[in-house]
């Protein structure tokens, strides 16, 4: 397995700061976005607490037996620790947390863990499948019927999530996984993406074959600051291709 990925991220054009980090490890084929919460900084501190964390604990453990969802599953719950244990020490950090989105490939599958409402999709033979689902309560409110997905972005309590990385001591992880297969196109994003761009948007984007992962990770936050920037945005796409 062949992987090209390209990262783009942008504070956006009305944050004063982009409190979204990522970590984009080929060795470990380990990809992953963090978007951050919390007041003075500690939004920014938080995820990139989570994705160092993250990072650290697969590049450790990666070659240890085991499966690629229990590597993600613990590498989250380290991140948990890690962040919570820092606001228990530093008062002035009290209540930051991040969303986490992880994916990690092997020669023929891929696992994902998430928390929070950044997201991971699939691209396959043009069909565009999102893997996760958002912790948010939009997001129950369109599970239950009660919103259509198009109208979770501009809900009036579309920022308001129900499970993050770092609050408190413990934390759900879903965890998902599937074959990958060459061909594949994956895209890791924050919510500052897709607030602005339907899947629909991001379907036509990540379809253009001619252009790199690069390309259409800069062409996606382009367009999101084109429509108003009004979030951080950050994109990983990671593009699997055949062996040569």
């Amino acid at each position: 397995m062949q992987i090209d990925f390209g990262v783009s991220t942008s504070q956006g054009r009305v944050r004063t700061s982009n409190e979204d980090s990522y970590a984009a490890d080929l060795a470990n084929r380990l990809f992953l976005v963090a978007d951050g919460m919390g007041g003075h900084a500690a939004g920014e501190i938080a995820s990139r607490m989570a994705a160092t964390a993250v990072e650290q604990f697969v590049a450790g453990e990666r070659t240890v037996a085991g499966s690629l969802g229990e590597l993600l599953l613990r590498a989250a719950q380290a991140a948990n620790s890690r962040i919570y244990d820092a606001q228990c020490h530093k008062p002035e950090l009290s209540g930051m947390g991040s969303t986490l989105t992880a994916l990690a490939l092997s020669d023929s599958t891929y696992h994902i863990a998430h928390v929070g409402d950044s997201r991971a999709y699939l691209l396959r033979a043009g069909v565009l499948d999102q893997l996760t689902r958002d912790h948010s309560l939009v997001w129950h409110l369109f599970e239950n019927g009660m919103l259509g997905k198009d109208e979770l972005s501009s809900h009036p309590q579309k920022n308001l999530i129900t499970r993050s990385i770092g609050p408190h001591l413990n934390v759900e992880v879903d965890i998902e996984c599937g074959e990958a297969h060459e061909g594949d196109t994956f895209l890791l994003c924050s919510d500052g993406l897709t607030d602005v761009l339907s899947d629909e948007d991001l379907r036509q984007k990540l379809s253009n074959a001619d252009a790199s992962p690069q390309q259409l990770g800069d062409d996606l936050v382009r367009e999101a600051n084109a429509r108003g920037g009004p979030d951080n945005i950050t994109v990983i796409v990671i593009r699997i291709r055949p062996d040569r």
